[in-house]
């Protein structure tokens, strides 16, 4: 316990060094044309590169690919998103508790937030949706100007 203490708080320590906000994440749009990532992309690729999980993200990026709906106990719409910055997120909502997207389709813009799991892939999120019990903190996507939540 006390070196897991450690670890988060040397976690921490290195975040802020870094400039990385971990509890603000508002996007800034870059300009047209620029190659500058936004908080969320930026704090997405730090996620990743320290192996880091369950963390509460935001971002948006284009749908590359549609994957098969998970039918193994709760029932999850799953499709691959690519940030900005090229890094790829496997989507993972929840349809028993929100809605399907059913008009999703490939190169489609997506605006997420929910929980963030790594994995060697570029992560995954998940809980993009409320939660019935209120223990956690509800997330979303947004296509189209529609929110499923």
């Amino acid at each position: 316990m006390k070196h897991f203490l450690l670890l988060t708080l040397f976690t921490l320590m290195i975040f802020s060094f870094n400039g990385c906000d971990l509890i603000n994440t508002k996007t800034q749009t870059p300009p047209p044309g620029s190659t500058t990532l936004s908080s969320d992309d930026a704090l997405l690729k730090s996620a990743f590169d320290h192996k880091q999980t369950d963390i509460q993200v935001h971002g948006k990026g284009k749908v590359t690919k549609l994957l098969a709906d998970d039918t193994s106990g709760d029932k999850h719409q799953r499709f691959i998103l690519q940030l900005q910055s090229g890094q790829t997120l496997l989507i993972a909502h929840n349809i028993d508790i929100s809605t399907k997207i059913d008009t999703l389709a490939k190169n489609d813009s997506i605006e997420f937030y929910g929980e963030y799991v790594w994995n060697s892939e570029g992560g995954l999120v998940h809980w993009t949706h409320h939660d019935p019990n209120g223990s956690h903190k509800d997330g979303y996507l947004k296509h189209k100007n529609i929110t499923y939540d």
